[in-house]
């Protein structure tokens, strides 16, 4: 049985297994936190471009978090020692930004979380350098569907974790793409992951009522080609086993009174590329 748990004000919070649900202070405090997020993400659409780094790409999202008052969620979790992830073409997630450049018609995911006052903005977008290949392009644009259809289904009265998956599943098999099964969505505020975890293949109607105040990521995985993933010898980065191209949307939203609010949502109105 589905055990949820209120939270008020600042209470302290454990990884407990319970679903939280959260109250005024919490919606101000992700508000903030995903708009920084996304601006972040903002920022970045004129700095990717072929020839620049994924270290450089960290770097500067480092420093806009710094810059906002916030620390990068991701440094030092589980060892990681990045600001950010950079997860190139058939890389699925958690790709590590180094000294590698990005070339012409590469497609990239890049993942922000920054921690600011005790809350967590996790958002992800994909991004192009250069010109990529139209088979790429329709990859992103179906996966970015497939995120805002999962949205769409979380909104409904009555909804279950379940329809979110079964949303995501059944457009991406129309295009015969695979979902990636081996990472999901999470819980997330004061705890950067929590429970639930969000599937992106699953049953409708199944799995937690969705109740206002809960906050949780849906971040899609989409491959061109079989859902399989492998994780490679760095203990991080997750590729696609075919080497199929992958693609990658993310938002942070809670559950409201009367349908669903994002988080993370582009104040500019740049939510899929070409920016």
């Amino acid at each position: 049985m589905t055990e949820y748990q209120l939270i008020e004000g600042d209470e302290t919070v454990y990884r407990d297994g319970t679903i939280k649900l959260h109250g005024p202070d919490g919606y101000e405090g992700m508000r903030k936190a995903g708009r920084l997020a996304a601006e972040i993400l903002d920022e970045l659409t004129g700095f990717v471009q072929p020839g620049v780094t994924t270290g450089e790409i960290d770097d500067k999202a480092r420093t806009m978090m710094l810059d906002a008052g916030a620390v990068p969620a991701t440094m030092g979790y589980r060892g990681y020692t990045h600001s950010c992830c950079t997860s190139i073409n058939h890389v699925i997630c958690h790709g590590i930004p180094s000294d590698k450049a990005l070339k012409d018609g590469d497609i990239v995911n890049i993942d922000v979380t920054p921690l600011l006052d005790g809350w967590h903005g996790d958002t992800s977008r994909m991004f192009f350098a250069g010109e990529p290949s139209l088979k790429a392009q329709r990859l992103v644009d179906v996966t970015y569907e497939c995120l805002m259809l999962g949205i769409e289904a979380a909104a409904k009265p009555g909804a279950r974790l379940g329809d979110i998956g079964a949303a995501i599943e059944a457009h991406a098999r129309q295009f015969r793409y695979g979902v990636v099964q081996e990472f999901c969505g999470h819980g997330l505020g004061r705890l950067f992951h929590d429970a639930p975890e969000v599937i992106h293949a699953a049953r409708a109607g199944t799995g937690p009522e969705l109740k206002p105040g809960m906050f949780f990521t849906i971040e899609p995985m989409i491959n061109a080609g079989r859902p399989h993933a492998k994780i490679l010898r760095d203990g991080w980065t997750a590729v696609t086993r075919d080497k199929s191209l992958s693609a990658q949307f993310e938002h942070s939203i809670a559950i409201t009174d009367d349908g669903v609010e994002i988080f993370t949502e582009s104040p500019k109105g740049l939510h899929k590329p070409p920016y």
